[in-house]
């Protein structure tokens, strides 16, 4: 069984950042560098969204256009870990975040259907 556990989150006053750290275990047999990785979000009374992902070799990302600029996704794959830099955070930015992979090797996707390993979340909350 595949298990992902975030952290990193808190509260931040607007124009901070935060990293938040992803850690992939239970993966066995398989190798990490084989999957892409996920950030999602999902703010109170939202449905969850997209905000970025890395290929498994870690040379392509996707942004959603509302973090663009601002959030940097990075892995290592070494460590087992996916990362994601926060910067210039927004209040809009407050949601729980949310890593999440799939189960196929050398697949991405920015659709949260598409996924099939969660973590259970960290929050960010940002004051104005």
């Amino acid at each position: 069984q595949v298990q992902l556990v975030e952290s990193g989150g808190g509260l931040v006053q607007a124009g901070g950042s935060l990293r938040l750290s992803c850690a992939v275990s239970g993966r066995s047999g398989r190798t990490f560098s084989n999957y892409a990785m996920d950030w999602f979000r999902q703010a109170p009374g939202k449905e969850r969204e997209f905000v970025a992902s890395i290929s498994w070799g870690g040379t392509n990302t996707d942004y959603a256009d509302s973090v663009k600029g601002r959030f940097t996704i990075s892995r290592d794959n070494a460590k087992n870990t996916v990362y994601l830099q926060m910067n210039s955070l927004k209040p809009e930015d407050t949601a729980v975040y949310y890593c999440a992979t799939s189960g196929k090797i050398y697949f991405r996707s920015s659709s949260p259907g598409a996924m099939d390993y969660w973590g259970k979340g960290t929050l960010v909350t940002v004051s104005s």
